[in-house]
């Protein structure tokens, strides 16, 4: 084994110890509906229980953010170990975002009032999300990141009245009109 595959392998590895740490957690493995399919229905406790849901676009955006971010931090760190770190907070990330503290904070703050925290399989595809996000980071021009980034954030903000940028501000600081213009639609 070549020294180029370690960072891989480990980014492999915590993937996978996210996952069992989720299941030792009591996450449900699939949704407990007795269905798996490809996209949960928004506004019910099924929304983040199948394959995708309307927060996987948030999931494939962190990709570009921690791309971004280690880019600017740490450009001389092999892109291996930066793909290492990137998965690493998404991992812990996915792992605190189903603490049942985050979850009755999401249902206090948020619109995501039947949030009931993610299956096992969801929680998988938010972090090949991110993978991918950190690949498309990777391999596109600046302006097409910023392109994919930015037209996810409106897309989400139509379809759901929520993305990334709404999720952390409700999560952190929840302002009342940004509620109240969420739950008018």
């Amino acid at each position: 084994m070549t020294a180029r595959r370690i960072p891989y392998l480990i980014v492999t590895a915590l993937s996978i110890a996210t996952l069992v740490i989720l299941l030792l957690m009591g996450r449900n493995p699939t949704c407990p509906c007795g269905w798996v399919d490809l996209w949960g229905t928004v506004g019910t406790s099924e929304g983040s229980q199948q394959v995708f849901d309307w927060y996987w676009p948030s999931h494939l955006l962190h990709g570009f953010i921690f791309y971004a971010a280690l880019w600017l931090v740490a450009r001389r760190v092999e892109i291996g170990w930066r793909l290492v770190i990137a998965t690493a907070v998404e991992c812990a990330w996915e792992i605190a975002e189903n603490t049942n503290a985050v979850i009755e904070r999401y249902r206090e703050v948020t619109i995501s009032l039947d949030y009931y925290g993610d299956s096992v399989l969801n929680s998988a595809s938010d972090i090949t999300a991110m993978l991918l996000g950190f690949w498309l980071a990777r391999r596109l021009p600046i302006w097409a990141s910023l392109v994919i980034v930015i037209g996810f954030e409106l897309l989400t903000l139509w379809i759901i009245r929520d993305n990334l940028t709404l999720n952390v501000v409700m999560l952190l600081y929840p302002i009342e009109a940004i509620a109240e213009w969420q739950a008018s639609g």
